[in-house]
């Protein structure tokens, strides 16, 4: 049986004085995915009601390959930058096609 395709969904909540230096931090996380095996693309929107709400949508050949990034030294080295600026965990949630 083939692995399905994924989306994985990102949401954070930066915190009130750490915008700037987010959105650089998030880009070059962003990148680091794009580079990685599996990953296909990735967009990021911001809540309209609240701007410091951040979602990114990435999309997956499957569910291994995610996990294959999302438990990498390299993510975890960005995410160590990252994770500072947030106003509280990032919430991930993975969604698949709906038969």
């Amino acid at each position: 049986m083939r692995e399905k395709m994924i989306y994985v969904l990102i949401e954070r909540h930066i915190a009130e004085d750490m915008r700037s230096a987010y959105e650089e931090a998030a880009r070059k996380l962003l990148t680091h995915a794009y580079r990685t095996v599996g990953f296909i693309e990735g967009h990021t929107y911001q809540s309209k009601e609240d701007p410091l709400r951040r979602f990114t949508l990435s999309k997956w050949q499957s569910e291994i390959h995610w996990q294959h990034w999302y438990t990498s030294e390299d993510r975890r080295a960005q995410m160590s930058l990252l994770r500072p600026m947030l106003a509280e965990p990032e919430r991930i949630t993975i969604l698949e096609g709906a038969d």
